[in-house]
């Protein structure tokens, strides 16, 4: 009965020691299955869905790696919350990949090509053709829509303006200004009479004017800024290179698979092309001429 006993313990403790022996190295590349990507609140929650959905699930079922979204629901949010919500990347705008890349050190992968052939965007000044504004002096004392504080276009571009035409303190100098949130919104809160004067981006204004006629039937654009990258894919530092290189060729090539047109086509692109970091120049350079320090500026909307 001993002997038998003793035999059992022992088969128990070859097979737990054989099973622990089999088992997969605990590393992070095993684990990784999924990547979750963060997306700025460039329209509203439903339209951004719509649009990205189709992309992640198509490069969910051709790298393998699960692609989930995440909208934030302010653009310093991608910043202020992405290792606190876990994110392994982010679609970012322009000015919010320069502060990014400043702060969190990401590494831009690819941006969409639009059905036009272009890759960049810039941004716009807009009053309604009704409202008497047609330059700064008519600005004083009116209502400003700007996006956001982590925008090139709904905030960079305003206040280069200002700056341009000497005026240093614009709240001073109008009668309100406050932050949409989306550049959808700035749009509308201008052409609902909400806003005087609003900044928003051209893809988005182009976009809502295809299904909206008044848009440009009652709205008048004053300015525009440079041409800046668009929105952007980029990954964390230490995401896997195999994981990351798969997700780049897979952008990159998703336009040559009738699936992947499929998907470029909701997202309203043609293709993705490769970009770089030194690409952001264009926006770090406007920052500067503002005295903007990437490393240290305060995106917080106040």
């Amino acid at each position: 009965m001993v002997r038998r006993l003793i035999t059992s313990l022992l088969c128990v403790f070859l097979v737990a020691g054989c099973a622990q022996e089999a088992a997969p190295p605990n590393n992070k590349s095993a684990e990784r299955k999924t990547l979750l990507i963060g997306l700025i609140p460039e329209q509203n929650i439903f339209t951004q869905l719509e649009r990205y959905k189709p992309l992640a699930d198509y490069l969910s079922m051709k790298t393998g790696t699960k692609v989930k979204l995440k909208i934030l629901r302010r653009y310093g949010n991608i910043i202020d919350n992405f290792n606190s919500a876990g994110l392994d990347g982010a679609f970012f705008g322009s000015f919010t990949y320069a502060l990014a890349h400043a702060k969190l050190g990401v590494e831009v992968l690819a941006r969409p090509v639009a059905p036009d052939n272009t890759s960049t965007y810039h941004g716009l000044i807009i009053v309604r053709k009704d409202n008497g504004v047609r330059n700064i002096e008519g600005m004083r004392g009116k209502r400003f829509a700007f996006v956001d504080k982590a925008t090139t276009a709904g905030y960079l571009l305003p206040l280069d303006y200002f700056r341009r035409h000497g005026i240093s303190n614009y709240k001073e100098y109008l009668k309100e200004a406050y932050y949409a949130g989306t550049h959808e919104d700035a749009i509308y809160d201008v052409l609902n009479k909400k806003a005087d004067i609003g900044a928003a981006k051209n893809t988005v204004f182009k976009r809502l004017a295809a299904a909206d006629p008044r848009i440009r039937e009652e709205l008048s654009v004053l300015e525009r800024s440079p041409d800046v990258p668009e929105n952007g894919i980029a990954l964390r530092k230490d995401i896997d290179e195999p994981v990351r290189r798969k997700l780049k060729e897979t952008l990159l090539n998703m336009h040559l698979d009738p699936e992947g047109k499929q998907a470029l086509e909701r997202l309203g692109a043609l293709r993705f092309t490769e970009t770089t970091n030194e690409e952001y120049g264009v926006v770090v350079k406007y920052a500067e001429g503002i005295n903007l320090n990437l490393s240290t500026y305060d995106y917080v909307n106040d």
